[in-house]
């Protein structure tokens, strides 16, 4: 990532609690997302969205995408997710960084900026 160049980030997590909210175990019913705005390496904007797809029995990973596609996020992080998710982020052209469930978003924050600069 260069300069001043903003990218927003979303991140499959557990409640409201921006960075020391802690990542879910999922990704298409996680019970939030926290989407994080970068300038740099730095924070510029955070907001938490709840999750429109969590009592979904089928088809929740697509939807959520949209949903994060039509907030402009181009990086999603998170566990593994479903071949639909997947496919859609390809296609959408967001970046998938994956982490471990149950850690921190600050900590997680730290490895994607890492993955981002690859």
């Amino acid at each position: 990532m260069k300069g001043t160049e903003t990218l927003k980030v979303a991140f499959a997590t557990t409640a409201h609690s921006g960075l020391q909210d802690v990542m879910s175990t999922v990704f298409g019913r996680s019970n939030t997302f926290t989407i994080i705005d970068l300038e740099g390496e730095a924070v510029k904007e955070l907001k938490v969205l709840e999750n429109p797809a969590i009592s979904y029995k089928h088809g929740a990973g697509p939807i959520v995408v949209k949903m994060l596609v039509d907030h402009g996020v181009r990086v999603v992080v998170g566990p593994e997710c479903g071949l639909g998710a997947s496919s859609l982020l390809e296609q959408h052209r967001v970046a998938h960084v994956i982490v471990e469930p149950g850690i921190g978003v600050g900590e997680a924050l730290r490895k994607t900026l890492i993955e981002t600069k690859k």
